[in-house]
């Protein structure tokens, strides 16, 4: 599927959207460095290729709503504002140093009049740290409760829009707002940041292409990025309309966070199967190559400020409500949970499963209490109302079939309930489950276990000595984002009712000593990884991350939301046609490397034979008697005669130089080497094909090469590594080498490489007295790797005076040993154009050369 893509970001603004009114005006322009003032749009007067000299610790932590709460004096017209205490945006300040500066940059959840908007985003500004986005309000409707929570929000969450019931199709005007507010969210930040010196993080869902609005605004900021939901399963995840630019826009931050192993997994799949990237582990962190910038992932889930909740734990009416509760359930034990009224929760599957456990457990009715919590919902769309009717049906019903005198099996707390209620709850609760189908982390069961710790004061309220053991139970779903932290928990499949209703009964009566070491293994965790750990360990593995800014070359590339950065070496640079014909043309004698696939035939090409005008170009190159051209390939030596075999005076090197020929009447001569390896690796070579569908087997003379290009890519990659460690393993005496190339594994004779082939032809010319001063060597893999490497190892080493011009040229802008690229086969065919035209004799022009010929000059 191709997704429309647009010329540049604006364009997402078009339609209904067009009108939208523009950005309030700007804050007070903000000196970030000293003596120079940026613009309101982000600019300042500095070069960008080098840091400044002024470091100041300061993070910009992004976010779809401040960490605020705003009320309105009616009397005096005013608005109010405080910090919310309960904000995770807040708390993970703790992770930084005291002196660090945080700048918060978000929406308010509540409207401001327009006249006010200036007043207020300076107030906040001067009093919080905050800036307010402001987001135009039929912007917000769309962008928040249209694409986020109509699209984003349910495919996030495995629910796919089958049919109008089930979600929101795909709607381009929605798509648009989205990428309109995070446009805004933008402009934002660049208002208030220094880009070389700040580190940006961008949190959740709502805002995953504004980290390409950034990168494109400064090439080098520094981006962190941390998802809230879960990511889904590439099967899920590819039927999202604007699935690309949505990757990319992840892939143009730094560092990209989530909770779990799973949602990481799931990301890197559909950035292999859709982008067509590789992944590789280093160090211990996991990365992906994203056009010379390494993007990094950070797998660990986030935890919560233990201190605010010990302190509501300790407010007296934490305590009054605790004795009032041990009053309530005195002689019976206490089921806990808290869940937002959401389709995600499973609160009717937990109700179900509670039902069961009665049903089967006659001697717990009357012995124990289900206290249901649930938080106002986000929403009254019409799968939330058909929840919480279901949720109400199946309590009244526990209620009337077990519930006798003043014993109620089931209570339903359905109101927005204070904290400190909260609390009392988890403090008493001997048992606490979380049933959800599917959650992005889930903080409850952490809550959970700090309250069951307790504290001296709730310690002297509920009568327990200091020393007594503490204990709590945790039932939780296999589908939330902390099941994988809480070793100690009873997992669950939420669906499965029988399973739950034993879970449940498990945990309240398993032994005290078991119940004991659970409750402190999951306290060890909570307390060392909380939320200040959390935010302390992405900043350090962000500041890592951006370590390499300043030692690359970047510029960025692609139109609107395809936008990325290249990031390559200082010294990589595009080879220029008038560079090359230059040193060409004052140049008397010369060496020239090609590779085959991929550089003068498209590797996407059906037809690998070469066009006329390549044949044409090879010849005027090799019949000039001041050169040497070699195509060095690792294709067999028969197609590559076949396909070349106009060209009288082209040498070739098949099978990575195991065969070599200098010109067409010369025989081909091989590499003495033991083949016997070979009746060893080609039945395993073919169990892997007949086990991976879409593989294949080619046998060469010399070498057996196993493709799985057309294989499913997690599934051939997976059995390529497999099919390396194997073969390595059985070979390990004998003289062959196992490689892992671009969807292939190939195995050949030790020794050799295209970079053998380079020292051969080299040192055969300077044998001859013939020893080139100019080199050039061009190709587009990892084989020609060698090649490049050879060819500088060679005349760094050589004893002749005069050093030669060497263009080493990779195909494509990417990581290589080569000094230039060429962007692709048709930029290559484009140089040899004008090589061919600076040729003695010049070649032969056919009409369609002639024409070809002119379009370069």
């Amino acid at each position: 599927m191709t997704s429309r893509s647009c010329g540049n970001f604006f364009d997402l603004a078009s339609g209904e959207l067009s009108d939208v009114p523009p950005t309030p005006r700007s804050l007070p322009k903000v000196m970030t460095i000293p003596g120079i003032i940026c613009d309101g749009n982000g600019g300042c007067d500095v070069d960008s290729d080098t840091p400044s000299s002024f470091s100041r610790e300061r993070k910009i932590i992004v976010t779809n709503m401040l960490p605020l709460i705003a009320q309105k004096d009616s009397e005096a017209g005013i608005w109010r504002f405080s910090w919310d205490e309960d904000s995770l945006y807040l708390q993970m300040k703790d992770g930084f140093l005291p002196e660090t500066e945080v700048i918060y940059v978000g929406s308010l959840k509540i409207e401001i009049e327009a006249n006010d908007q200036e007043e207020i985003a300076q107030r906040l500004l001067d009093e919080f740290n905050c800036v307010p986005t402001f987001l135009p309000p039929d912007v917000q409707k769309k962008f928040y409760y249209g694409f986020c929570k109509q699209q984003l929000w349910p495919l996030f969450h495995y629910m796919l829009p089958m049919c109008p019931d089930h979600g929101d199709r795909f709607d381009r005007q929605l798509w648009q707002a989205y990428v309109s507010a995070n446009k805004i969210f933008a402009d934002k930040v660049m208002e208030i940041a220094n880009p070389e010196d700040d580190f940006i993080w961008i949190h959740d869902y709502h805002l995953m292409v504004l980290p390409t609005f950034l990168r494109k605004r400064y090439n080098r900021v520094k981006l962190g990025f941390f998802l809230h939901s879960p990511f889904p399963s590439s099967e899920i995840y590819r039927t999202l309309t604007v699935r690309d630019e949505i990757l990319k826009g992840l892939l143009n931050a730094d560092l990209i966070g989530f909770h779990t192993f799973d949602y990481a997994r799931h990301f890197l799949s559909c950035c292999g199967r859709m982008l067509g990237l590789d992944y590789e582990s280093k160090r211990g962190h996991i990365g992906l190559d994203y056009f010379g910038r390494t993007v990094y992932i950070k797998i660990l889930p986030v935890g919560i400020h233990i201190g605010r909740l010990e302190s509501v734990l300790n407010l007296q009416s934490t305590c009054n409500k605790v004795k009032e509760l041990q009053e309530q359930f005195n002689g019976k034990k206490v089921i806990l949970g808290v869940d937002d009224m959401d389709i995600f929760k499973g609160i009717s599957l937990k109700l179900l499963a509670f039902e069961q456990l009665l049903l089967q457990h006659r001697e717990l009715q009357g012995k124990l209490v289900l206290v249901q919590i649930v938080n106002p919902a986000r929403s009254s769309e019409k799968d939330v109302q058909e929840v919480k009717k279901e949720t109400y049906v199946a309590a009244k019903r526990i209620n009337e079939i077990y519930g006798c005198g003043d014993y109620v099996p089931v209570i339903l707390i359905d109101r927005p309930a204070p904290r400190y209620e909260k609390t009392a709850y988890y403090a008493v609760a001997e048992c606490c489950i979380v049933n959800a189908v599917r959650d992005g982390m889930n903080l409850v069961p952490y809550k959970y276990v700090v309250c069951r710790q307790g504290s001296s004061i709730m310690d002297q309220v509920t009568g327990t000595k200091p020393e007594s053991p503490r204990t709590g139970t945790l039932v939780v779903s296999e589908f939330i984002g902390c099941s994988p932290s809480l070793s100690g928990a009873i997992r669950v499949n939420p669906w499965d009712i029988d399973a739950v209703a034993e879970a449940m009964n498990m945990a309240i009566t398993m032994p005290d000593a078991e119940k004991q070491l659970r409750h402190e293994k999951h306290y060890r965790y909570v307390s060392s990884h909380n939320i200040a750990y959390w935010a302390r360990s992405f900043m350090q593995d962000l500041e890592r991350a951006c370590k390499d800014h300043y030692n690359k070359r970047c510029w960025g590339i692609g139109l609107g939301l395809g936008f990325r950065v290249v990031s390559l070496s200082p010294s990589f640079r595009k080879l220029s046609v008038d560079r090359i014909v230059s040193s060409y043309e004052r140049t008397h004698r010369r060496a020239i490397f090609l590779d085959y696939d991929g550089t003068v035939v498209s590797q996407s090409s059906m037809v690998k034979s070469p066009s006329p005008e390549v044949v044409d170009m090879l010849n005027a190159l090799s019949n000039d008697s001041n050169n040497t051209v070699f195509i060095v390939s690792g294709r067999g030596r028969d197609p590559l005669s076949e396909w070349l075999a106009p060209c009288e005076n082209l040498g070739l090197a098949a099978e990575h130089g195991y065969f070599l020929r200098w010109n067409k009447t010369s025989e081909w001569e091989s590499l003495a080497a033991d083949l016997d390896w070979k009746e060893i690796v080609e039945p395993i070579m073919k169990h892997y094909m007949e086990a991976t569908d879409g593989s294949s087997m080619e046998v060469k003379e010399s070498a057996l090469v196993w493709h799985h290009r057309d294989a499913d890519p997690d599934f051939g990659s997976c059995q390529a590594k497999e099919l390396l460690v194997h073969l390595e393993n059985v070979l390990a005496n004998e003289p062959a080498v196992v490689q892992r190339g671009q969807h292939i594994v190939e195995v050949k004779p030790h020794g050799v490489t295209k970079g053998l082939v380079a020292r051969k032809v080299l040192s055969m010319l300077a044998t001859d007295g013939e020893a080139p001063d100019l080199v050039m060597c061009i190709g587009d893999d990892r084989s020609d790797e060698d090649m490049f490497e050879s060819i500088a190892n060679a005349v760094s080493n050589s004893s002749c005076t005069a050093v030669p011009e060497i263009f080493a040229c990779t195909v494509g802008q990417k990581p290589s040993k080569a000094k230039y690229y060429l962007d692709d086969t048709a930029d290559v065919v484009r140089m040899l154009r004008g090589l061919a035209m600076a040729s003695n004799p010049k070649p032969q022009r056919s009409s369609q050369f002639k024409v070809a010929f002119d379009s370069v000059f």
